[in-house]
């Protein structure tokens, strides 16, 4: 099924018998495959406003991301949160979505600082699993009142509802970046530094330790200031630092965003939220290789087929995601962390008012 209008969506959604498999671009294949029918969300695209003097702009949930992406360069904007793209750590295909792209709650490097995608989300339109249409929010930010869905349907993968229309606040594009480099550093090392460099008035606006065990730190802003607040940087922390800036920069951090030191290499890949002060110990219980970013808070590992990772690292005080794995894995392992007695109440409350019958992408989050 592949709808055209937020009516037509709506139609199918209510009429449907069974289970669906709500789908945008694609390139998010999370969880096992089942038998569900796909709803794809593809037919629903289009840029219906955008403001840059207002920085803000609403696009239906099918557009193409790069569609998105290539209207906010042309006036020198971007989306604050900095999507990842996960086609190469997945081994993907198709075209990232605007409404795939808030259900999976995407977020890069800038996160530590700028928020996630939800934090940059001021409306959204979607479809509950009994065909009803839902809209909350509005194009700034003081017209989100009552229940904050904008925030509950960012991060969902479609278990609430199917979005069909997302509205965002937005960013200017700064004049330069740069990003220093430093040597091999062990992991307590690296989130020393890199909550030192997060606490520094210089304005790091991410922090990542690479596979090769680098610390990456980035400033963005004038060109006039970039130098002073990178040599203050430095000398602050110190050490000798590498720096790299414009497409050098660039590439470097796409390539961190994306996880694409994992892509093609065989095993399972999982990503753990945590508190940063754990990563260390964390990382010495995976003893695999392992990607740090948002400053130590957000961890990427690439483990063995099969392998088991929450029972191996033990409680935790965030999540472990399994977000790549064979379909026997997928199929022994939930995708998501499980719940605990009451927020798995909550989530049971959430689904039995938004989709009582239980066909939206049933299974998907537990």
């Amino acid at each position: 099924m592949r709808p055209t209008t937020e009516a037509d969506l709506s139609d199918m959604v209510r009429a449907a018998s069974g289970p669906l498999r709500i789908r945008g671009g694609g390139t998010r294949n999370l969880g096992m495959p089942g038998t569900a029918e796909v709803l794809e969300t593809t037919g629903l695209q289009g840029i219906s406003l955008y403001e840059p003097g207002a920085l803000t702009l609403v696009a239906a949930a099918g557009t193409p991301l790069g569609d998105v992406e290539s209207a906010l360069a042309a006036e020198n904007q971007r989306l604050p949160f900095e999507p990842m793209d996960m086609r190469a750590l997945l081994g993907t295909e198709g075209t990232p979505t605007v409404g795939g792209m808030v259900a999976a709650n995407a977020s890069g490097p800038r996160r530590v600082i700028v928020g996630a995608c939800r934090d940059s989300l001021i409306g959204v339109r979607f479809v509950d699993g009994q065909g009803r249409i839902v809209k909350n929010g509005g194009r700034v930010m003081k017209n989100v009142t009552g229940y904050d869905l904008v925030k509950l349907m960012a991060g969902s993968w479609g278990t609430l509802g199917v979005l069909s229309e997302c509205s965002f606040k937005l960013l200017p594009v700064p004049e330069v970046q740069a990003t220093l480099v430093s040597a091999e550093m062990t992991p307590d090392a690296a989130v020393a530094c890199m909550s030192a460099a997060l606490g520094t008035p210089y304005e790091v606006n991410a922090a990542a330790r690479d596979t090769a065990g680098r610390v990456c730190l980035r400033i963005e802003g004038f060109a006039e200031q970039i130098a002073h607040r990178r040599a203050a940087l430095a000398e602050v922390l110190g050490g000798d630092w590498e720096v790299l800036e414009g497409d050098e920069s660039a590439a470097l951090w796409r390539s961190i965003r994306d996880v694409t030191a994992f892509a093609g290499q065989s095993g399972d890949v999982w990503r753990l939220s945590v508190a940063p002060s754990e990563a260390p110990e964390l990382v010495a219980k995976i003893g695999g290789p392992v990607q740090m970013d948002w400053g130590g808070g957000l961890i990427w590992a690439l483990v063995p087929d099969s392998t088991d990772l929450r029972a191996q690292v033990g409680p935790i005080s965030g999540h472990a995601t399994l977000i790549r794995g064979s379909e026997a894995t997928r199929a022994r392992l939930p995708v998501f962390q499980p719940e605990s007695g009451p927020i798995a109440a909550l989530s049971q409350g959430l689904r039995a008012k938004f989709d009582p019958r239980g066909v939206l992408n049933p299974g998907l989050m537990g």
